[in-house]
Formats: structure tokens, C-alpha cells, sequence
């Protein structure tokens, strides 16, 4: 049953190929007729029926969150709004800064995917995941750049900030640092 749960791609033989590795005998029939009888469905059904919290949890190493926050900043010209984006990784909390503007343009958008994704010195790398929310900062040819680069975007659904908590949270953990440490 774990093994079902925890691999949803795993159909019986894969599920009964696991367990003889593991010194049980058992046909995959027997698999089938057990998740059957405890109500999980098929690989191809358990595929599709993916929680978010699971997907998180088996993509953990190979997952990156991005967001903004804004924070107002008194100038010689009057108080500005700044935009910061950042990079958190899910599995490490390793944070990066990808920059801080008062205009966060299509030009900058491109050059903050150029640097993320930099052969040398880049953080995303080819087959990584980036979550994302929908917000128009995140233009066609940041999005385009990523692709290229074979970063697999995951922009979130409409009004869902939670599920991009990890990113949340630690924005949240940044203000409440900023204005009461």
C-alpha cells in the first residue's frame, strides 16, 4: 500500500518487482487484488489523482518556488514601491535574491532568467520544476527563457497563494523580521 501511494506511476508488476528486491514473493495479481480490496485504483487512475502535497513531496529535491514582494522605500524623490523577487528551494529553504527594482519590466524579467539560468553560475537547472503564481510581472518571454532553458514551469491556478506556501511563509517570515526585529 505504501508503495502504491508513495509511486503512483507503479503498477502492479513494478509494485511486486519492488518487493522481491526486498525478499518478498508475491505475483503482481496479488498486488492488484490488495490495492483493489483497499480501494486504490490503477497506476494510470493513481497517476491522474496526484495531491499537490504529494506531488511537493516526491518532487521535493528538484523544486524551486518563486514570488514578489513589495516594500515601500522613503527616496529623495518621495516614498517608492520596490519590487523583490526571489528564488526559495523547497528542500533546502535555500534562498536567492534574484533582484530588487522600482520597474519590474520585461527587459528586467529577461536578464533575472538569464542569470537564474546561466550555465556557469545559474540556480535553475534542466529538469528542475518553478512554481509560480500568475501575476503579469512573470512575462511571455521571462516564461519563454525558462522553457529554453528546460526549467518546467508550474504556474499556479488563479487566487491560490497557498499553494505556494513555502514562498509565502518565508516572505512572511521576512516582514515580520523587517518590522519587529
Amino acid at each position: 500500500m505504501q508503495m502504491a501511494k508513495e509511486n503512483c506511476s507503479w503498477g502492479y508488476d513494478r509494485i511486486a518487482g519492488a518487493l522481491a528486491e526486498l525478499g518478498y514473493d508475491i505475483s503482481d495479481q496479488s498486488v492488484g487484488n490488495i490495492l483493489k480490496r483497499r480501494g486504490l485504483p490503477t497506476a494510470p487512475d493513481r497517476q491522474k489523482t496526484t495531491t499537490w502535497k504529494a506531488f511537493i513531496r516526491t518532487h521535493m529535491e528538484v523544486l524551486w518556488a518563486t514570488d514578489f514582494f513589495s516594500t515601500e522605500v522613503w527616496t529623495l524623490s518621495g516614498l517608492v514601491t520596490f519590487y523583490v523577487l526571489f528564488f526559495i528551494k523547497l528542500d533546502t529553504r535555500e534562498v536567492r535574491m534574484a533582484g530588487v527594482t522600482a520597474h519590474p519590466n520585461e527587459q528586467w524579467m529577461m536578464q533575472v532568467a538569464r542569470n537564474a539560468t546561466m550555465e556557469e553560475w545559474g540556480f535553475l537547472e534542466p529538469g528542475q520544476y518553478l512554481i509560480h503564481d500568475r501575476d503579469s510581472k512573470y512575462c511571455d518571454a521571462f516564461s519563454q527563457m525558462l522553457d529554453d532553458a528546460g526549467v518546467k514551469r508550474l504556474p499556479l491556478p488563479p487566487r491560490s497563494p497557498w499553494l505556494n506556501g513555502y514562498a509565502e511563509r518565508w516572505v512572511k517570515s521576512v516582514k515580520d523580521e523587517t518590522y519587529h526585529g
